[in-house]
């Protein structure tokens, strides 16, 4: 897997949510397979460097174990040092949740469909080449690379080695950690990329489309022929990478991910769901047709195709018939919402349009445009939340509350369309005396 898909919980939210927040704008535990090896928890009191080292020092032996030279462990070690903020990452309960409607109106905006538009002509002939050898459509390569790093813009400035190594050390999922730093450590020990180029998220999540360092070893591919596969300076080896996953992850070629259905009046959909896959002749005998009219059995699609219904804010929302196609973009990053980004921006960089149905809510989400405008005003206001960059952190969220308890609004945080307007009345009236 590219990142921590097998996680829920508070690493799901920190590492999927806060991640496509970043980009929007902007289990059980392992501790290791011998107890004998130190953490930075249970060592003796001494600096937390000499607790760093001492656990590096016991994780050698299984480094070598895993392919990584001694003299490789021994150059990437002996000078790392801990940094105890990926811990507080790891460790990170949101305060405030997302609604799918907010994570989908960022990523999945008229700025990244026209970026994303914008790349497929600057590298047609890749794309092209790349969607010839693995059968997947441009579109969706381009919109993996959209919603994982904006199209290389964010794709992390954490050394890997030492945010790895410190979670190699320390908190929960030790042994899964390991396993990605001593990938990493084989990567630079093969000579795909330099230890400067090895940056990325804080759980270990690099390049144009973020994949995990084991994942780079399993299905990065040289795509642009000199001999080296580089996710991070060669965009054609990322975004075939991308294509060779989707390829082994499942996809179809032919097929779509799924579509937008509309249901018929009181049907239940109590038990459905992408896993609850039924032939298409099943739903076409429920009477559903596709929210634009059509018939729903089209194309390659036969009476025998299985698909799922998916309806992530409940039946009064979008509702989708979902395929195996589906299941391979989920398998990206395990969330159905993280999911149906990529699958909505593929469309929208196909031509088509928003969704038919509305989200069920009376407080729309804001593009990323519209958020740096809710920022200014707040900059305009006196509050400290840095600069306008459409990135809704803490320092925004916390501050659009107290406009929001200003104004008699519910403190949600949420910057949605109510207090957007709020602040644009305001501010026009301010304007005008």
């Amino acid at each position: 897997m590219r990142r921590l898909s097998f996680l829920v919980g508070s690493i799901f939210l920190a590492t999927t949510y806060v991640q496509a927040e970043l980009i929007i704008n902007g289990v059980s535990d392992q501790n290791g397979s011998s107890s004998s090896i130190a953490t930075l928890n249970n060592l003796p009191a001494v600096s937390e460097q000499t607790q760093f080292q001492q656990c590096l020092a016991g994780l050698r032996s299984q480094a070598l174990a895993s392919g990584v030279s001694d003299q490789t462990y021994i150059q990437y070690t002996q000078n790392l040092t801990p940094d105890r903020s990926v811990l507080e990452k790891l460790n990170y309960q949101p305060e405030f949740s997302t609604p799918i409607w907010d994570y989908l109106s960022g990523l999945v905006d008229d700025e990244r469909v026209q970026k994303g538009q914008q790349k497929i002509a600057q590298y047609h002939d890749v794309l092209n080449r790349a969607s010839q050898v693995y059968g997947v459509p441009v579109e969706t390569i381009v919109a993996v690379w959209g919603v994982e790093s904006n199209y290389g813009d964010i794709s992390g400035k954490y050394p890997l080695l030492q945010a790895l190594g410190t979670l190699s050390c320390e908190g929960r999922r030790q042994g899964y950690f390991r396993g990605e730093f001593f990938a990493a450590m084989r990567i630079l020990q093969r000579g795909d990329l330099t230890v400067d180029q090895l940056k990325g998220s804080w759980a270990g999540a690099f390049g144009h489309t973020q994949f995990m360092p084991s994942t780079y070893e399993r299905l990065a591919v040289d795509f642009d022929g000199d001999g080296r596969r580089d996710l991070v300076s060669s965009v054609p080896d990322a975004l075939a990478s991308t294509a060779n996953f989707l390829k082994r992850a499942g996809w179809q070629t032919g097929l779509p991910w799924g579509f937008e259905v509309k249901l018929p009046p009181n049907m239940s959909i109590a038990g459905e769901g992408r896993r609850n896959k039924k032939p298409l002749s099943y739903w076409l005998g429920q009477g559903l047709v596709r929210a634009d009219g059509s018939a729903l059995i089209q194309g390659n699609l036969t009476e025998t195709t299985p698909a799922g219904l998916m309806a992530p804010a409940g039946a009064n929302g979008p509702v989708f018939l979902v395929f195996k196609n589906f299941d391979a973009i989920y398998s990206y990053n395990a969330a159905e919402s993280y999911a149906l980004a990529i699958a909505h921006l593929s469309d929208r960089l196909q031509g088509q349009g928003e969704f038919k149905t509305a989200w069920p809510t009376d407080d729309a989400g804001t593009s990323r445009a519209e958020r740096r405008e809710i920022q200014q005003i707040l900059l305009s206001k006196g509050y400290d939340i840095g600069e306008a960059d459409g990135l809704v952190g803490d320092k925004t969220r916390q501050a659009i509350q107290q406009e929001q308890q200003r104004l008699g609004l519910p403190a949600t945080g949420r910057a949605g369309q109510k207090i957007l307007q709020v602040l644009r009345q305001e501010q026009a009236a301010k304007m005008m005396q």
